[in-house]
């Protein structure tokens, strides 16, 4: 399940490339969010997690729907409309090291140390060198390709740092927020966005797939199911090492099945990305490990 989810993130990212190509970026979300939903509202109903109660926490639900899925989402297929799809799946490795730093702000338990500091530095440099801003190789669309990409990492990011202040203490069960959340966020979408031209992704069975059953139904429903199927079975510091996968995967398929370049700079800074990832879940690790034998005493 572990491998599998990282697979499965790890393999959006191309999803999102092709389809890019016949429809815009918030259309995407759109429509990623309308297949991912079934299988999460079918699981929750199944698993007896819906409650009339919920309704009076409505306004959480509005705030992790406009922030943790449209702003999330959105930035991240911006992202790989404007990059090639294994640099923006490299760059999603920022979301736990943006996720930390907004926790060190609002959240009084996190705390800095040499680990997650040097995984900070390690991945901005890493964003740096995949940008290019100075020198002949400097790229307009590479640094609005960055700055989307951190809009979805600091989106999902804020989203954690809510839910874990507001959402997490209401005890509802994660398959009915998740559901809740989805549900408002394509009601949102279904008000806003311009459909003019939606329908041109079933031109292409095959990129039309992609978004349906890669993007959608395993990439949003089954993914978010699995995800907490692993916390559950492994806890949420360990189920945190999946991040490690999706940059992985991204840029292997990117490279190897869809002939995207990699020039030696992105490489590096995709490593400097992925060893800033490392070193700050290994902090994360080392204070979970501290703070169980604690507890212990």
């Amino acid at each position: 399940m572990f491998w599998l989810l990282g697979m499965i993130w790890g393999s959006s990212f191309i999803y999102m490339k092709m389809a890019s190509h016949y429809i815009s970026p918030i259309q995407i979300v759109l429509l990623r969010v309308l297949f991912g939903l079934f299988p999460l509202a079918l699981y929750a109903k199944f698993t007896g997690a819906f409650n009339r109660s919920h309704i009076k926490y409505v306004h959480h639900f509005l705030f992790m729907a406009a922030v943790g899925t449209i702003g999330y989402y959105y930035g991240f297929t911006k992202a790989t409309s404007l990059l090639p799809s294994g640099i923006a799946g490299t760059l999603s490795g920022l979301t736990p090291i943006l996720s930390f730093i907004l926790a060190l702000i609002f959240l009084d338990s996190e705390k800095v140390s040499i680990y997650r500091a040097l995984g900070i530095g390690g991945g901005f440099l890493g964003v740096f060198l995949i940008a290019r801003p100075t020198g002949a190789g400097i790229s307009i669309t590479n640094i609005e390709g960055i700055l989307y990409s951190i809009l979805g990492s600091l989106s999902v990011g804020a989203a954690f740092i809510y839910a874990k202040r507001f959402v997490i203490p209401l005890n509802i069960p994660i398959a009915a927020v998740v559901t809740y959340q989805l549900s408002l966020s394509l009601l949102i979408m279904l008000l806003i966005v311009d459909l003019d031209g939606i329908g041109d992704i079933w031109c292409n069975p095959y990129v039309a797939a992609g978004l349906v059953l890669g993007l959608g139904v395993l990439g949003t429903g089954v993914a978010f199911i699995i995800y907490y199927y692993i916390i559950d079975k492994l806890g949420a510091v360990s189920a945190s090492s999946v991040a490690y996968i999706p940059p992985v995967v991204a840029m292997g398929i990117g490279f190897v099945f869809v002939g995207e370049t990699i020039r030696m700079l992105e490489a590096i800074g995709a490593a400097f990305v992925f060893l800033g990832l490392v070193l700050v879940n290994k902090a994360t690790k080392i204070g979970a490990h501290l703070t169980e034998q604690s507890s212990k005493e």
